[in-house]
């Protein structure tokens, strides 16, 4: 049976990728773009099956807009997948002040947005999925992305909170975590002018990974976009969906060293609690 989905951020990247699988099965997909001629190819090959939208997620009022003409057109929607995102590169000093509120305008605040204004329809249609495009760096950080793993973090505490609040309405959630992946995240980073001083330190020697290109991707587009779809379609999915090789070991070493470090100081914890 042919499902419905939405998915912001769908003119490039894994969205992209995902609308096209989805289109090739028979679905019928709402896309958001900021350009409206982005998906001219796939317009023209599904016809009816693929609405393009206009849309920046900084753009809240927008957001409500869009939300509602999508559900009042398709009258459905089974699954939102809230992808629009991009990376801010640099180490914390580096960054501008209008950089820092566009990265947590767009990754974070319009994320929340974007599952805010679903959050009515999908309740008066008795339920629906919310797919919440992370990263591995929602659960560990590499330096020089220190806005960027705000806002994954960020909205993996959004939605863990969020899904309990609306599980009673049928409406539940996925947080697809990738590793490095072969898409245009890397072109695509937006980079402040860089300070001398960090040459020599860890800010330093990702940068230069990034851009000698030595810094290892195993992540493959289709393939992370198929296990998405797999896990999306299945019946009860984990609230937590890893992808790739990287991202497995990354989180489960930062998971380790996490809970040994709480176990050791459970005797200092339990000293803070009120006294009998």
């Amino acid at each position: 049976m042919s499902k419905t989905w939405l998915i912001t951020g769908a003119s490039s990247g894994l969205g992209r990728e995902m609308a096209s699988r989805l289109l090739a099965r028979g679905d019928r997909v709402v896309a958001t773009v900021r350009r409206e001629d982005a998906l001219g190819d796939l317009e023209q090959q599904h016809g009816a099956n693929i609405a393009v939208l206009k849309l920046d997620v900084t753009d809240f009022g927008r957001v409500r807009n869009v939300m509602d003409e999508a559900f009042a057109q398709m009258g459905r929607i089974d699954v939102l997948v809230s992808n629009a995102g991009y990376g801010l590169f640099g180490a914390a000093e580096e960054l501008t002040d209008e950089q820092i509120e566009h990265q947590i305008a767009t990754n974070l605040t319009g994320s929340i947005q974007i599952v805010r204004a679903a959050l009515p329809h999908l309740r008066r249609q008795g339920g629906g999925r919310v797919v919440q495009v992370s990263s591995e760096g929602g659960q560990i950080a590499y330096p020089n992305f220190s806005l960027y793993h705000a806002t994954k973090w960020g909205i993996e505490g959004f939605v863990e909170s969020v899904a309990q609040e609306v599980a009673p309405f049928g409406i539940d959630f996925l947080i697809a975590e990738p590793g490095p992946t072969a898409t245009n995240f890397g072109a695509s980073l937006v980079r402040p002018a860089s300070m001398e001083v960090y040459e020599d330190t860890p800010a330093g020697e990702v940068r230069r990974a990034i851009d000698s290109g030595s810094f290892d991707i195993k992540g493959d587009a289709a393939r992370t976009v198929d296990a998405i779809i797999t896990a999306a379609d299945s019946e009860k999915p984990a609230l937590r969906l890893t992808l790739g090789s990287i991202a497995y070991d990354s989180i489960s070493k930062a998971l380790a060293d996490r809970l040994a470090s709480l176990q050791a100081q459970r005797e200092v914890a339990v000293s803070a609690d009120r006294g009998e």
